[in-house]
């Protein structure tokens, strides 16, 4: 594999702005801007480690709650439809609350550690 990775970029941008930048911003908007930018690098780096194998996880609980295999958001439309008409299969709310737990190991980590 090439070097730098992907990931590499994105750890030395990250570490650039936390280390050289931020020390030096005065400006309470360029603090809270760069502090976002930091945010979202963050985040890229945990949906490229951790995204598609959450995805997986996923699709196959998804497979299991509706008794058959598809594509993840297929079978996410699905379940929504059935919500919507009343008929969610048992189970339901078991799967929703994993789903979103999967998602904010990537988007915000430190959210379910305050709220598991």
């Amino acid at each position: 594999m090439d070097r730098p990775t992907l990931d590499e970029l994105l750890e030395a941008t990250a570490e650039f702005l936390e280390r050289e930048i931020l020390p030096t911003l005065a400006d309470p908007r360029l603090r809270f801007q760069t502090l976002v930018a930091l945010n979202a690098l963050g985040i890229a780096r945990r949906e490229l480690a951790l995204w598609q194998g959450l995805m997986a996880e996923d699709q196959r609980a998804l497979a299991t709650l509706l008794g058959r295999e598809g594509e993840g958001a297929e079978l996410l439309g699905e379940l929504a439809h059935r919500i919507r008409q009343g008929q969610a299969p048992e189970g339901t709310f078991a799967f929703l609350k994993a789903h979103v737990a999967r998602k904010l190991r990537v988007a915000s980590p430190r959210y379910l550690e305050r709220y598991p």
